[in-house]
């Protein structure tokens, strides 16, 4: 994944953009629609981005969805023709905890609900730096306390999301945990940011490569999120940090060509440490958060169905 010396994964860099090594030409179009703009500049132009690029293609027109209250926190049920209502994706979306949306990340959480064959509860928690920690834990507990209220059990339920929702996922299932409360049968983490030390190899491995992440901007990111009281290896802004025995069974997925690489790759190794039962897919090419753009990755489907695959194995 990483060959240890700088100046050779420059030359394979080089390489790889200029035809030397085979590189995914379907990717090259998600990285021209990154590119098509310059980065915005402030919370405001990046959450209109995001959506921007997030949905940029539309949801599947066969896909029901509805607005709903989950004790004070905006959210939308969404489903495919077929789904099964009794089971349900709690869905986090990631932005690193600054930006993304429903909107931004609607058809990444319907065609996951799709591939799993159920219903999918995604959520609009609060942002940082208005709301910085812990409100997206409050919010994203409060959605878990709202699904208990309407029935569902708690072994029906999939929680997952991508980058900062991956995070998200970790710290709800480490809140209920501690609680001794029931779990979700299974977490299901998509490039999930799990380090806001910004510690991993990878963070400059792939600096050259990586379209959307870069160690200035989630400094940023973690500045707005992390109260100065909270450490940022506090196992609770940073789970590769926590305690992870209990577990429960982990789908991990990430591109290798993310500075985030890392932060998958050392967080399965602590979570089988752990003797947890966790799962890590590296797809070759990929970039960070690459299921958002399913239309036209055919890797990000592939990382879509290989979720459902294992949603269905764990809700029975």
């Amino acid at each position: 994944m990483r060959t240890g010396h700088a100046t050779t994964r420059a030359e394979t860099t080089r390489a790889r953009y200029s035809g030397g090594v085979s590189a995914s030409a379907d990717i090259q179009i998600v990285r021209r629609l990154l590119g098509s703009k310059p980065r915005p500049v402030g919370w405001a132009e990046r959450r209109a981005r995001i959506v921007e690029v997030g949905g940029a293609w539309p949801v599947a027109d066969d896909i029901a969805v509805e607005a709903v209250d989950t004790g004070g926190v905006p959210a939308e049920w969404s489903r495919a023709p077929g789904a099964d209502t009794s089971q349900v994706l709690l869905f986090l979306h990631g932005g690193g905890y600054c930006s993304g949306s429903i909107a931004s990340h609607r058809t990444m959480a319907t065609e996951a609900g799709r591939a799993a064959g159920i219903r999918t509860l995604a959520l609009e928690y609060r942002l940082a730096p208005e709301h910085p920690y812990p409100a997206a834990l409050e919010d994203a507990r409060a959605a878990w306390d709202w699904l208990e209220s309407q029935g569902f059990a708690a072994d029906q339920v999939v929680v997952g999301g991508d980058s900062a929702g991956g995070n998200l996922s970790l710290e709800l299932w480490r809140e209920l945990h501690r609680a001794g409360r029931p779990e979700p049968a299974a977490l299901w983490l998509a490039s999930p940011w799990t380090d806001l030390t910004l510690s991993g190899a990878s963070m400059d491995d792939n600096d050259a490569i990586d379209p959307l992440l870069h160690r200035a901007y989630l400094e940023e990111l973690a500045a707005a999120y992390v109260p100065a009281d909270i450490a940022r290896d506090d196992p609770r802004v940073s789970p590769l940090f926590a305690d992870l025995t209990g577990l429960p069974p982990t789908l991990v997925q990430v591109g290798s060509d993310e500075t985030l690489l890392d932060d998958s790759v050392r967080f399965v190794r602590a979570a089988a440490v752990a003797e947890a039962d966790v799962r890590l897919h590296v797809y070759p090419h990929m970039i960070h958060a690459f299921p958002l753009w399913s239309a036209v990755l055919p890797s990000a489907r592939a990382a879509l169905a290989e979720f459902g695959e294992f949603a269905r194995e764990r809700l029975g």
